[in-house]
């Protein structure tokens, strides 16, 4: 029982590391869609004044 808790201990340590980074990449996917729905706004109000 004793040899498992390293590895149980080492693999939440992976989890939580691999968890922190996804966070990070989730929220710069996130900002990039953010600017693109921006960009596309813009480009659909400029199209609606040259009308």
């Amino acid at each position: 029982m004793t040899r498992r808790r390293p590895a149980a201990l080492l693999l939440l340590v992976l989890t939580c590391a691999a968890a922190l980074s996804a966070c990070s990449t989730i929220e710069g996917m996130g900002k990039d869609i953010e600017k693109g729905g921006e960009v596309i706004s813009d480009t659909a109000r400029d199209v609606r004044e040259k009308l």
